[in-house]
């Protein structure tokens, strides 16, 4: 990498700033290759990201900022400190718990561009981490069917008008915060389940495609336009897709 710094022209014009966006693609690159189940893939794309871990270190060891070495141990060092019953005398503890001890406030470190779904469970997890939290699923549980019953009740009183698209009045801002409050506490329980919201959701938006993918095909099949079939016939393809799944 400083070899590239030094002879590359698109190398060394590379900042922090600029690197961001690749960054975030080969991080997202590598979560493909994951989930592909694709051990090639997942290790072509682990170099990349290893490659943008060195660029970030070679920048700032330019600047006199910290070298790689200097990441490096600070990993080593984070990870006994978050083990000490393995590298020293202490006692197990969670990890949230250790990171409350060191927060003032419940948002410090955490980055406000994280998806929001993932950023739900990690604000619950750290709440979690300073006694805020339900001792099992029965306590989210009863939430979900709150706040449901919430949106409901909203529903009822200002039923969404018909048109291309929603309008943005005060009825629509309740509906959406009775809406938000209904998604953050199906992430509570999924995070008391043991269940990540982002995973389950990616697996029910694979299972949705595959299954919506069955329905084009049966349609097509049997001359059908999926665009005109309508409701009760595409809900019929829909029905046959899942009993072939079994």
């Amino acid at each position: 990498m400083r070899d590239l710094r030094a002879r590359c022209e698109w190398d060394a014009a590379q900042t922090h700033e600029s690197l961001r966006p690749y960054l975030l693609e080969e991080a997202h690159e590598v979560d493909d290759a994951i989930k592909g189940g694709d051990d090639r893939q997942l290790r072509e794309e682990l170099g990349d990201l290893l490659l943008q871990v060195l660029f970030h270190s070679v920048l700032a060891e330019e600047r006199g900022a910290f070298t790689f070495q200097d990441v490096a141990d600070g990993f080593i060092g984070k990870m006994k400190a978050r083990h000490p019953h393995l590298y020293g005398d202490g006692e197990r503890t969670p990890w949230e718990q250790q990171k409350a001890r060191k927060r003032e406030s419940l948002v410090d470190g955490l980055p406000v561009e994280l998806p929001s779904l993932h950023r739900a469970y990690r604000l619950q997890d750290r709440a979690a981490g300073v006694g805020f939290d339900w001792p099992d699923v029965a306590g989210p549980l009863e939430k979900v069917d709150e706040e449901l019953g919430e949106v409901r009740a909203e529903l009822a009183a200002q039923p969404p008008r018909p048109g291309p698209g929603p309008v943005y009045d005060s009825a629509h801002e309740r509906l959406e915060g009775e809406l938000g409050d209904l998604l953050f506490a199906v992430v509570n329980l999924c995070r008391k389940a043991g269940v990540h919201p982002a995973l389950a959701l990616d697996r029910a938006n694979g299972k949705f495609v595959r299954r919506f993918r069955g329905v084009e095909e049966k349609a097509k099949a049997r001359g059908m336009d999926v665009r005109t079939a309508g409701l009760a016939a595409l809900d019929g393809l829909w029905d046959e897709v899942k009993r072939e799944e079994v």
